[in-house]
């Protein structure tokens, strides 16, 4: 079994509008290609080609292909995230609206998400998985607080994984996607339920 390696950086960090844009140019190129051909055909030369920059633009940015793929991988994480920041706080079935978003996630572009949760195993993105879940949990504490009481912490990480669990079970085909958000939506709020007695 091959063990993960150092998720390499980018070169540097865009700053000015033309040097952002390139970018997101760079990790949608790779997106699509992903998507359309599959990680086989990722290389550095086919990602400039689609994203219409030259490859010695592409490498003033990125090292490397794996560098592109850990930002879309990032990039992929942060949409996520802000769609669940835009629930309101006062949200009457918030648990319903942030299963909504995260199975929305996994399915606007079923091939890239199961491609990317392919490809992280092979860097060592544990850290930043871990970061996130901590996050959506800190979200789910005023989020689900109407519906559900306070919540211990340690709770609202296991409901989370619970929920991304069977959501990427979905994307992987192991589970089908019809009545895919009422069954997370039985286990996470079996689970909460649980935890405050059925109330």
């Amino acid at each position: 079994m091959t063990r993960p390696v150092t998720a390499p950086e980018p070169r540097k960090t865009p700053v000015q509008r033309r040097a952002v844009e390139t970018c997101a140019a760079i990790v949608e190129a790779a997106a699509r290609i992903l998507e359309e051909q599959g990680a086989e055909a990722v290389n550095t030369n086919l990602i400039a080609d689609r994203a219409g920059v030259s490859v010695g633009t592409l490498y003033q940015y990125y090292p490397d292909k794996h560098a592109i793929l850990v930002a879309l991988i990032r990039r992929e994480r942060e949409v996520l995230l802000a769609e669940l920041r835009a629930i309101p706080h006062g949200a009457e079935d918030a648990l319903r609206e942030m299963i909504a978003a995260s199975i929305r996630h996994q399915f606007v572009r079923p091939r890239l998400a199961s491609a990317l949760e392919r490809i992280e195993i092979g860097f060592a993105l544990d850290a930043e998985a871990a970061e996130m879940a901590e996050a959506i949990a800190g979200m789910s504490a005023s989020l689900l607080a109407r519906q559900f009481g306070a919540l211990d912490r340690t709770d609202l990480l296991t409901a989370v994984l619970i929920a991304r669990g069977l959501i990427n079970a979905a994307g992987e085909g192991q589970l089908p996607e019809v009545g895919l958000a009422e069954r997370v939506r039985n286990a996470v709020e079996g689970y909460l339920r649980a935890l405050t007695g059925g109330a």
